[in-house]
């Protein structure tokens, strides 16, 4: 490629924040509402104008160069300065559109995030969300989500980090485990009962590393990726699980011994900050603090 002749376009660099952040043409057009070919033309240009390759482009999608990466935080940092300057022309904020990407620890995010979700997307007709329910955790560095929950605060990079709140894991069983197996009374007696838990080589943080803190030595009877399945087995009366309370809401789960805390954890909200600025990514954001805070007894139980 040979020297860039012109300054590149706005626009164009708007269509190469979309694709970095996707990684996709179907994602980038789906958010900028445009056919794909159009993204692919626009970044084609975008290339030819700066005289450098941004994308290396394979099967799975399209993966930002050394050169892209140079170039992202300027086209942010434009990003940036048009929307303060259309709330400020504008006199009111700017409108609440477009996609935004969440990634959420699985379990909490099918029974309680989604139903959240769904009632909240019915005040903004113009704006979607594409859910990342997922046995890990959403990849912010890579821009796999444009906000995320997570164990693990970033200590590195630019990002808006908030405590969305602590919680408490509680021994659970099945109602019909617990009838069929001797009493729990104190917490040398777990050592004779059955574990549901993660598969220990595949844990998504070392957060996840429960069972090691109850003072016994864990019989694990069936290991599993994510939450849901272990409450699923659990539920079923195959052993005990380490949960928070809101995999306790149905009934089909018990805690023991409620008056010990054995684990606390904390749950982080995370997003960069050129996407936070953004009135969509703000606007989920301020759902979940506020969900998080009206809804504490999911997180910590009130005994």
């Amino acid at each position: 490629m040979g020297r860039m002749k012109t300054l590149p376009e706005w626009t164009d660099l708007r269509f190469f924040l979309e694709l970095a952040r996707s990684g996709t043409l179907s994602g980038a057009s789906r958010r900028l509402e445009v056919e794909h070919t159009t993204v692919s033309r626009r970044i084609d240009r975008l290339e030819q104008q700066l005289g450098a390759t941004l994308f290396d482009r394979s099967r799975e999608g399209y993966e930002l160069t050394e050169m892209g990466h140079a170039v992202l935080p300027h086209a942010e940092a434009m990003e940036s300065a048009v929307l303060a300057a259309q709330g400020q022309l504008s006199g009111t904020e700017v409108a609440i559109r477009g996609v935004v990407r969440l990634g959420v620890p699985e379990a909490l995010g099918v029974r309680f995030i989604t139903p959240l979700l769904a009632q909240f997307l019915q005040d903004y007709p113009e704006l979607s969300v594409d859910l990342l329910v997922q046995p890990r955790f959403a990849n912010l560095a890579s821009r796999e989500a444009d906000l995320g929950v997570t164990l693990d605060a970033p200590n590195t990079g630019r990002y808006m980090v908030t405590r969305l709140a602590s919680f408490r894991l509680y021994v659970h069983g099945s109602p019909d485990y617990l009838a069929r197996h001797p009493p729990i009374q104190k917490r040398s007696d777990l050592a004779g009962h059955d574990f549901v838990d993660y598969v220990q080589d595949r844990l998504a943080s070392n957060e996840l590393n429960f069972l090691d803190e109850l003072g016994v030595n864990p019989r694990r009877r069936l290991c599993c990726t994510g939450m849901l399945a272990q409450a699923e087995a659990a539920a079923a009366g195959l052993g005990l699980m380490m949960a928070p309370p809101y995999m306790a809401t149905d009934g089909r789960l018990v805690p023991v011994l409620q008056d010990e805390v054995f684990v606390e954890r904390a749950y982080w909200l995370v997003a960069p900050v050129d996407l936070y600025r953004l009135p969509r990514v703000r606007a989920v954001w301020n759902l979940l603090r506020s969900f998080a805070e009206s809804r504490a007894s999911l997180f910590i139980s009130n005994r």
